[in-house]
C-alpha cells in the first residue's frame, strides 16, 4: 500500500531500539473483546501481536466494526512502560497523516457548495505565496494539491528544519513558515506531470480553507465533518502540547549509531508531549480508535461528502492508482480493495481503513513511531476481510 511521509521526518528523531519485543510487558486483552471474530479471530489476534513487535512498539489496539456483526477491540502489550497501563479503546492518540482525510472532505465539501473549485489556481486565493526557486502558485491548482501532484517539495524533508525541530521540538510553527521552508527547494517536477506525496500540499490547502471561509481549518473541520459525524474525540490541538484523557504514553527511539533506526538499538524515550504545529493541516489530528472508524465510514457512505465529490476521493487516475484525495486504496492478495489512510507522527502510527461502503471498518494503531509496510500490518487486514480459503 502506499506509504505516506512520516511526519517524524521534520523532528529529526531516529527509531532505533533494543531487548526484547516490547509486547511481552503485557498480555493480549481479554479474549471476550474479540466475541464473534469467528474462524479469523485468532490470527487478527496474531496480527495485533506482530505488529507491535515489527513496529518496536510497546503495545498495538484494533478496533473492527462490520455492520450486522458487532464491534471487536483487540489490544497487546502495554500502554505505558513505566505503569504497566493496559491500551484501552477510549484512549485518545495522534493520528498523523489521517489529517489529511479530513481536511480533504472540508475542502470537497466547499467545492460542493460553489465556494472552492478544483482547478482554482493556488494564486487565486494565496497570492504571491507560493512563489520562487522554480514554484510559481498560478501553475498549481487545488486539485494537485489535495492529489499530491503539484511536485512541491515536501518541507518535512528540510534538513535545517529538521535541526531546529530536533534541538527546539516544543517551538511553535505558523503555516506560512512551513510553506517558506518547502519553497527555498526547487519542485519536485513540475506541476501535474508525476505524483510524489508532500506534507506541504496539505498545508496549503489549510490555509486555502481559511482564506475562503475566514474560518481556521480546524474550525471548518469541526462545523463540517467532526460534528455532522459526532466524532467527539477528535480534536485539532493547534499549539496544546498534551493529550486529552484518556490516554497512553507514545514513545520513539534515540537515534544510535548509524542504522540504528533499522536495527533498534537506540534508548526509548517517551514523547506523548509535543507542539504538533509543525504538522499543522498535515497531521495535527488527535482520535481515537471508535473516531477514526466513524470517519471512514461516514465519509463513504457519503454523509459528509456528497457522492460527486466522494468520486473525487477515490479517483486515482493522476497518481497511477496510488492516491486520492485524503485517500488511498488498499489492494489484498484476495482482491478486496480498501480505502483509508495512515497516519505517522513522533511516537504514534495509525491506520484506518474500510470497504468501498463503508459497512466494515477496522483502525489499529501503536504507541511508537513505527514504518509503514510491516508484514503484520497485511496479514491483519487479510485476516479480517478476505474470505477463509
Amino acid at each position: 500500500m502506499p506509504t505516506a511521509v512520516a511526519l517524524t521526518a521534520a523532528l529529526g528523531l531516529a527509531l532505533s531500539g533494543c531487548g526484547t519485543a516490547a509486547t511481552e510487558a503485557g498480555r493480549d486483552a481479554d479474549p471476550r473483546a474479540s466475541a464473534g471474530a469467528g474462524g479469523h479471530g485468532g490470527a487478527v489476534r496474531s496480527a495485533v501481536r506482530r505488529l507491535a513487535a515489527q513496529g518496536d512498539a510497546p503495545g498495538a489496539a484494533v478496533l473492527i466494526r462490520r455492520e450486522g456483526g458487532g464491534t471487536r477491540f483487540i489490544a497487546s502489550g502495554v500502554a505505558d512502560v513505566r505503569t504497566g497501563r493496559r491500551i484501552h479503546r477510549s484512549d485518545h492518540f495522534r493520528a498523523g497523516s489521517l489529517t489529511k482525510t479530513v481536511i480533504a472532505a472540508v475542502a470537497l465539501r466547499l467545492t460542493a457548495q460553489g465556494r472552492l473549485g478544483l482547478d482554482d489556481p493556488v494564486e487565486e486565493h494565496l497570492p504571491g505565496l507560493v512563489r520562487g526557486h522554480g514554484n510559481d502558485g498560478r501553475n498549481i491548482t487545488v486539485r494537485q494539491l489535495m492529489n499530491h501532484t503539484s511536485g512541491l517539495f515536501d518541507y518535512t524533508e528540510d534538513p535545517v528544519l529538521a535541526r531546529q525541530l530536533s534541538a527546539a521540538a516544543d517551538r511553535t510553527r505558523t503555516p506560512a513558515s512551513l510553506v517558506r521552508t518547502a519553497l527555498t527547494h526547487r519542485p519536485y517536477f513540475a506541476p501535474g506531470v508525476k505524483w510524489r506525496y508532500s506534507n506541504t500540499n496539505y498545508v496549503l490547502l489549510g490555509m486555502v480553507v481559511q482564506q475562503v471561509t475566514g474560518r481556521s481549518y480546524a474550525d471548518e473541520a469541526r462545523r463540517e465533518v467532526l460534528g455532522p459525524l459526532r466524532l467527539h474525540g477528535t480534536s485539532f490541538p493547534g499549539t496544546r502540547t498534551t493529550l486529552p484523557a484518556p490516554h497512553g504514553r507514545a514513545y520513539t527511539r534515540d537515534s544510535g549509531a548509524r542504522g540504528s533506526e533499522a536495527r533498534g538499538d537506540g534508548a526509548r524515550r517517551d514523547v506523548t508531549d509535543l507542539n504538533p504545529s509543525y504538522a499543522g493541516a498535515a497531521g495535527e489530528l488527535v482520535s481515537t480508535l471508535d473516531d477514526l472508524s466513524h470517519l471512514l465510514s461516514g465519509l463513504l457512505r457519503g454523509t459528509v461528502v456528497p457522492r460527486a465529490e466522494l468520486r473525487q476521493m477515490r479517483d486515482t487516475s493522476a497518481s497511477d492508482g496510488q492516491y486520492g484525495m485524503g485517500l488511498f486504496p488498499v489492494r489484498l492478495s484476495c482482491g478486496v480493495t480498501l480505502w483509508g489512510h495512515n497516519g505517522e507522527i513522533n511516537g504514534s502510527y495509525a491506520l484506518a481503513v474500510a470497504t468501498p461502503d463503508g459497512r466494515h471498518t477496522l483502525a489499529y494503531r501503536l504507541n511508537s513511531t513505527a514504518a509503514s509496510g510491516l508484514a503484520a500490518e497485511t496479514s491483519l487486514l487479510e485476516a479480517e476481510f478476505c474470505p477463509p480459503r
